[in-house]
């Protein structure tokens, strides 16, 4: 699987070059040094192999499979890397970052600095649902200190301060006592 990406992955790389070689004699001479030293031709077949795999020593050769991903990993480390999204958004024109807007529609951010949400599913299928799990599904829950500490890296400051509202519901949990964030 790794050495079927790496291959493409260098295909499109030299194939990239084939008509930049074809212009210039110097150029091709230096592509030519490519295949030379074994990485293959320009334009291969998909089912040629585009280099010979060095062999490490002590390995064997009939063995060579751990010697195949030790250069293809060597010749392309971000390939095997997995993708992290961290959903932090940037403006085009300064950089700066942004709100997601998704988390000022679902979390409210109390004045701690405790996030509230709701249970997941407390609007789905309700008429399958008993009258208590419904109760229970209406109740707000406290966001973990780690999902807090996201939830503040996709906001701005101005979600961050302190708002006071008429007959605002949320008043008696805003200020908590011996807390530890």
């Amino acid at each position: 699987m790794a050495a079927a990406a790496a291959r493409g992955a260098v295909a499109g790389i030299l194939g990239r070059w084939a008509p930049w070689a074809a212009r210039s004699p110097a150029a091709g001479r230096a592509l030519s040094g490519l295949a030379a030293r074994g990485v293959g031709q320009v334009r291969a077949p998909a089912a040629a192999p585009l280099w010979k795999p060095r062999l490490l020593p002590g390995n064997p050769p009939g063995g060579g499979g751990t010697s195949i991903l030790s250069s293809v990993t060597s010749l392309l480390p971000n390939l095997l890397q997995q993708p992290a999204r961290t959903l932090t958004y940037c403006s085009l024109r300064k950089g700066k970052r942004k709100t997601v807007k998704a988390v000022t529609q679902r979390f409210l951010r109390l004045h701690s600095g405790l996030w509230v949400r709701r249970q997941s599913g407390y609007k789905k299928k309700l008429w399958k649902k008993s009258a208590s799990q419904k109760k229970r599904l209406r109740e707000l829950v406290l966001c973990t200190r780690t999902q807090c500490k996201l939830l503040d890296k996709m906001t701005t400051s101005f979600w961050k301060r302190r708002n006071w509202y008429v007959d605002d519901p949320y008043q008696k949990y805003h200020d908590r006592t011996n807390l530890r964030l």
